[in-house]
């Protein structure tokens, strides 16, 4: 049993990608290895293009690398049901995030969405109603931040927002534990303006994929 504070956590996005490597098998395992000509290492962080669609677009840490192929880490990277993960299927690119900038002076940072969706049904002999689970609702992130035009941080979201791309975005905990998102991201560029209260402006990250998460 734990229980933390998110006191301390720093967030990063993601600024600069090595050209995509073509994926040419994925193995079904506890943690899937890719077949890759390989220029990467362990612990690099990369973005995952595959038709298993429940990794495709989200971003996974490199556990182990050859110069054939790497293995992704985590629970979220077991492709071991053939079921969720047709084998054969697994073929597409990955990509290396080569930089990560921070983004200083977050003031907030809550989640919305994520919600689990049914749907009810009833027989006909029956009296009552029946549910069961069908997806999540569509997920995204918002985060207020101290209005500071001239930090890094302002002008990499400032970028990436104009864009409109699917971009990383990094957190990281004072446990060691990390969170990867991947979405497409918005900025309010007028900041709030309250007497007596700091200035900031609000960032949406509309998720393009399920978090993946890291224990440390």
């Amino acid at each position: 049993m734990a229980f933390n504070l998110p006191n301390g956590v720093t967030f990063a996005v993601a600024t600069a990608y090595a050209s995509a490597l073509t994926v040419t098998a994925a193995s079904n395992a506890s943690e899937t290895v890719l077949t890759v000509t390989n220029t990467l290492s362990a612990g690099d962080y990369v973005e995952v293009t595959s038709g298993w669609n429940r990794i495709n677009g989200r971003i996974f840490r490199i556990k182990t690398a050859s110069a054939s192929n790497v293995t992704l880490e985590g629970i979220d990277a077991d492709t071991s049901n053939t079921t969720n993960f047709p084998a054969g299927s697994g073929t597409g690119s990955i990509r290396k995030i080569n930089t990560f900038t921070q983004i200083a002076q977050v003031l907030e940072c809550t989640s919305t969405g994520g919600e689990p969706q049914y749907t009810t049904f009833s027989l006909l002999e029956e009296d009552y109603d029946r549910q069961i689970p069908t997806t999540t609702s569509a997920q995204s992130l918002n985060m207020s931040v101290g209005d500071d035009p001239t930090l890094p941080g302002y002008i990499s979201l400032k970028t990436v927002a104009r864009s409109r791309a699917t971009t990383a975005l990094r957190a990281v905990f004072p446990n060691g534990s990390i969170i990867m998102y991947n979405g497409i991201f918005a900025l309010d560029e007028t900041p709030s303006m309250t007497k007596g209260s700091v200035m900031a402006v609000n960032v949406g990250i509309a998720l393009q994929g399920r978090p993946v998460r890291y224990a440390s």
